[in-house]
């Protein structure tokens, strides 16, 4: 066994660094290998533009650079940052299990969603939250903001706030040990999550056989399998649809095995059309279950709910910081 540290390529939020020094921690535990992280910058972390405006993968390129380069041997990515197509070279060697994916409500004074008044400001950086929001007809008036996880606390709950709420991934405050600010974790019925939301991808080199058996001991087969339904649904309907995208597998017990039941939404970027359907097949059958889906929601007119000015094109409504 070698004792050479493995290294682990990671972005330097607080956030990123959560998430690999866990999947570090998993790793050594599990294999006896010693892992160093590695703090890679990516454009992502540069720019100050909206998310949606950045565009595909913009968090995860560096980190990909880095590994075609040989600076490191493996990344950790928050899986909704990637983009569908695969990356030559380059393999998801495990999911590790997912946290809860769905999204979260910090408001002051405790506040639920229901309890915000009318004209409450309330921020995402996420053009998938905002369509829901305004979805819901509760006249919110819903603010685009970036920044990591505790910027966008600051502005709700610091001494210079300026939002009556924010709305955040539930799997990014609980990695932070946030979760004690959560005034609502929202029924995915009402706010369905980004797809992948929640989970994690290991990456490394395909040409690295000893490294992708090593890290396959860190793969939770449920959350991959979850995780390729609601992936495959969001690649199939990248060609034809540039709205806001959701996505949520869940697996259980059925009548005759495991099931996933995939739920997939489009809708437009204000809120007006609203698209929602599900399905329902085996683990094996992921991949399978997410075109279908797809394919049903640009039957009943995906295609037709097109991105609002400025948006830059398909695919790129929910990648950006998982924060």
């Amino acid at each position: 066994m070698s004792t050479t540290p493995l290294r682990l390529g990671t972005r330097g939020s607080a956030l990123a660094m959560a998430q690999s020094g866990h999947v570090a921690e998993a790793l050594t535990a599990a294999t006896g290998r010693p892992v160093e992280l590695v703090e890679v910058v990516t454009a992502g972390d540069r720019s100050n533009a909206p998310v949606h405006r950045l565009g595909v993968g913009v968090f995860v390129s560096a980190l990909r650079d880095a590994l075609a380069a040989r600076t490191i041997d493996f990344a950790v990515h928050s899986y909704k940052d990637l983009p569908t197509a695969a990356a030559p070279g380059l393999h998801i060697a495990a999911v590790p299990p997912r946290q809860d994916p769905r999204d979260a409500l910090v408001a002051r004074d405790g506040r639920t969603l229901a309890e915000l008044p009318p004209g409450a400001r309330i921020g995402t950086g996420a053009l998938r939250r905002m369509a829901q929001l305004y979805a819901l007809g509760l006249q919110l008036e819903v603010q685009p903001i970036r920044g990591n996880v505790d910027t966008r606390l600051a502005r709700v709950l610091g001494p210079e706030a300026d939002l009556d709420a924010v709305v955040l991934a539930r799997a990014g405050l609980a990695r932070l040990g946030r979760t004690d600010m959560i005034t609502e974790t929202l029924d995915p019925m009402l706010m369905l999550p980004a797809p992948a939301q929640g989970a994690l991808a290991v990456e490394c080199r395909i040409d690295d056989p000893d490294l992708v058996e090593l890290l396959a001991v860190l793969d939770h087969a449920p959350s991959r399998a979850a995780v390729v339904a609601e992936r495959a649904l969001l690649a199939t309907l990248e060609a034809g649809c540039s709205a806001p995208v959701a996505a949520y597998a869940e697996l259980a017990e059925g009548d005759a095995g495991e099931e996933i039941y995939l739920r997939g939404a489009v809708i437009s970027p204000d809120g007006t059309r609203d698209l929602r359907l599900s399905r329902t097949g085996t683990p094996a059958d992921a991949a399978e279950i997410g075109k279908a889906l797809a394919a049903e929601l640009l039957d009943l007119g995906a295609d037709s709910i097109l991105g609002q000015e400025g948006h830059t094109g398909p695919g790129t409504q929910q990648f950006g910081s998982t924060e």
